[in-house]
């Protein structure tokens, strides 16, 4: 093993204790042991002359801004001793393999490699597919058969017109005869008129299907070179598939394709994660902790902060994950753990049609996946005898606030039809980390899932549905904003993006574990919401101040 991966810790790390257990990689506080590699790893970043890549961190250089997730498995080795291994997501300045990193664990840019062999006959299909597209007798034949299936439409509809006028003028002729007409003229006329028709007819499907033979020439040389390119591309992609494997612990290698029932993401595999621990187990060193961290400008799609530690992403890597880590014993996964435990709602108004609830932070609204406790679940148990969905709208599970509760399926209704014709009127508190300079103003960037990534939220100009937000402060300080927030839409995470985009406010919310720094909470808080009664029609305003402490 190259001793340039396994990495002595520069610092002494003796009074430092080892975790009993691995990192749940989807969810952690970095342990000091990674946050020491990971700093060790930021300083060789800042000063390291091996490869030019933009980060967007100096605005005199050149090149495409790309931001890059870095990650560091702190391993123990055969002997004993503490050290940490390094590695980056996908390419680094357009490379898989750099002297201080893990390498990836299948190398699609080998030269001496299948993929890359097998890339180039495909690359050269993609260029003969190109020439003859492009050739001037194809183009040629294309436009023939256009000009001349365009002639013929032209011709025979033209005729048909002019049988059309002269059955029409014989017609007339026929209800007001004279002596001077021969009806047997007028009869051969029209025979002579369809018969120019059909005649008319045969020669242009004859010209046409000559034009076609011309041009299917090329065309069928194109479809084979397309199907050989189709099979070709499909074959590589299955063997890639196989070829591209993980091992575990006990030297199982999984394939991409087993992981993932033969259809894998795009980059599957390519994260830091994978590629340290797969390159933990072929030189039997023992994964101790890890983290992850952005490096670099945000992109302008998702939310992600320099120097800020990242969970792994859930679309890619857990099923990958699942696999490598296989009976290693790990910190518990705390989406199996019940938030609202110990918490009680508190009811701030009542009748006998419906309630608003104060949803303490870290409660879900309805039943989750792994916890069924919620909001829905506990007015479920205290209004036994109600009907309906009782639960009119969402918070997330991290947001506190105002939840509208019916009891009955009719108010229910009543309540949903305020919302989704935006008659409803909510006002959400939050202390953001940044200082906003600006009074008030509005928010404008369209959502959708990351799919990659549930439950995170990327702002998608092409696929994205709108999501409008008002603001407004109300205090200052010198790091922190206090705001008001007054959402048009109700999009999932709408407000935590709309804080922490740079095209938002760049400022995430206090304690946002997604899109900014976790702290003891999440500040946003809604506030206080105003809506039409549905049966005494009085409009209600109700208010619960927030506990951020």
């Amino acid at each position: 093993m190259p001793k340039t991966l396994f990495q002595k810790f520069q610092q002494n790390i003796s009074s430092i204790p080892m975790p009993e257990k691995f990192t749940f990689p989807f969810y952690y506080e970095p342990h000091p042991l990674s946050l020491i590699a990971a700093k060790e790893l930021q300083d060789y970043l800042k000063s390291q002359t091996d490869f030019e890549h933009n980060f967007g961190l100096n605005e005199s250089q050149q090149g495409l801004v790309i931001g890059k997730m870095f990650g560091v498995l702190v391993v123990q080795n055969q002997q004993g001793e503490l050290g940490y291994l390094w590695a980056f997501s996908g390419k680094l300045a357009e490379q898989n393999h750099w002297p201080l990193f893990v390498p990836t664990v299948f190398d699609m840019l080998d030269h001496d490699g299948f993929f890359k062999k097998e890339e180039i006959n495909i690359n050269q299909l993609n260029r003969d597919i190109e020439i003859l597209e492009n050739s001037t007798d194809y183009l040629a034949s294309i436009d023939n058969l256009q000009k001349v299936t365009q002639q013929a439409e032209k011709e025979i509809f033209e005729q048909k017109i002019k049988i059309k006028s002269g059955k029409k003028t014989r017609a007339e002729i026929r209800k007001n005869p004279t002596s001077a007409i021969d009806l047997e003229t007028l009869n051969k006329e029209s025979q002579e008129e369809g018969i120019l028709l059909k005649k008319m007819t045969q020669y242009w499907q004859y010209k046409i299907e000559e034009a076609e033979k011309k041009a299917e020439e090329f065309t069928t040389k194109i479809n084979q070179l397309k199907e050989s390119r189709r099979q070709k591309s499909a074959a590589l992609q299955q063997q890639l598939f196989e070829e591209y494997a993980f091992l575990n612990q006990y030297n199982e290698l999984k394939s991409l394709g087993e992981i993932f029932n033969g259809n894998p993401p795009a980059g599957a595999g390519e994260c830091a994660a994978p590629k340290l621990l797969h390159y933990a187990f072929q030189h039997d060193l023992k994964p101790i902790t890890m983290a992850e961290f952005w490096w670099g400008q945000s992109p302008k799609s998702e939310v992600r902060k320099h120097e800020q530690f990242y969970p792994a992403c859930t679309g890619k890597c857990e099923p990958i994950l699942a696999h490598m880590l296989k009976d290693i014993l790990m910190d518990d996964n705390p989406f199996k753990v019940n938030p609202a435990e110990g918490k009680e709602l508190t009811i701030v108004f009542e009748d006998e049609y419906l309630a608003l609830v104060n949803k303490p932070s870290e409660f879900l609204s309805v039943p989750g996946k792994q916890v069924k406790d919620s909001v829905y679940s506990r007015m479920k148990e205290r209004y036994q005898q109600a009907t309906g969905p009782l639960v009119v709208h969402r918070l997330d599970m991290s947001t506190s606030g105002l939840l509208l509760i019916a009891k009955t399926a009719e108010v229910h209704k009543k309540l949903q039809s305020q919302f989704i014709k935006r008659q409803v009127q909510k006002c959400y508190i939050a202390l953001l980390d940044g200082y906003i300079k600006e009074d008030k103003g509005l928010i404008d960037l369209p959502l959708r899932v990351d799919l990659d990534n549930r439950p995170n939220q990327l702002v998608c100009y092409d696929y994205g549905k709108p999501a409008q937000t008002k603001w407004e402060v109300i205090t200052r300080k010198p790091n922190q904003t206090l705001i008001h927030f007054y959402p048009i839409t109700g999009r999932t995470h709408q407000l935590r993006v709309h804080a922490a985009h740079p095209s938002g406010l760049n400022a995430p919310i206090v304690g946002d574990d997604l899109y900014g720094t976790k702290a003891n909470r999440l500040h946003l808080h809604a506030e206080s919401i105003t809506f039409q009664h549905p049966i005494s029609k009085e409009m209600m305003t109700i208010t619960v101040a927030a506990d951020f402490e």
